[in-house]
């Protein structure tokens, strides 16, 4: 378990980060960045969740997903190389799966979209497409991050879900998609 006594420690004063192998690396270093917008997805989340007290079923998936993305996060500040005395956190299949699933049993309950879908409707489905464009910028890093070290496959493939399944819970949101608010192709155009 983790126990913090002192909430800052000074060891960033000169640009550096520690990874969770205690290396020292720039705060813009490309695996900071990626650890760091997954952070950033899990607060919209948590934006999120202020929409849902009458909707508990999807609190507790979001609850599960917030979870997850500190698994995440560890997991991409653990280099996959790094030599350890203990078995680093990695997101796993299974944690993938379980959003598959979510995904599947949510958008059961849609009709099939017609048009592309505006970010928008209901304050929980606006909150949804927000974490849903900053889990896209998450999984890009984290892409790119790949191309460069090795990572565990699986975290791709996570955010890959994720932002999918940010997208379905989105359309739930806006009355099982009845208030989605539709793409009007050239609507403004003279």
């Amino acid at each position: 378990m983790v126990e913090l006594t002192r909430i800052y420690t000074k060891g960033g004063d000169r640009g550096k980060t520690s990874l969770s192998t205690g290396t020292r690396v720039a705060k813009y270093d490309l695996r900071v960045d990626a650890y760091g917008t997954v952070d950033e997805a899990n607060a919209v989340l948590g934006l999120v969740r202020l929409h849902l007290s009458q909707m508990p079923d999807l609190d507790k998936v979001v609850a599960r997903v917030q979870n997850d993305m500190f698994d995440l996060g560890a997991d991409l500040a653990t280099p996959l190389d790094a030599e350890l005395s203990y078995e680093p956190l990695r997101i796993t299949e299974g944690q993938v799966e379980k959003v598959e699933r979510d995904i599947d049993l949510y958008n059961a309950r849609l009709e099939p979209l017609k048009s592309f879908i505006l970010p928008g409707g209901s304050g929980a489905a606006t909150q949804f497409h927000l974490a849903r464009t900053v889990v896209r910028r998450a999984e890009r890093l984290t892409v790119e991050l790949g191309d460069k070290v090795d990572i565990n496959p699986e975290s791709i493939r996570y955010l890959n879900r994720l932002s999918d399944l940010m997208f379905v819970l989105a359309r739930i949101c806006n009355d099982d998609g009845r208030a989605d608010v539709l793409w009007v192709p050239g609507a403004s155009r003279d």
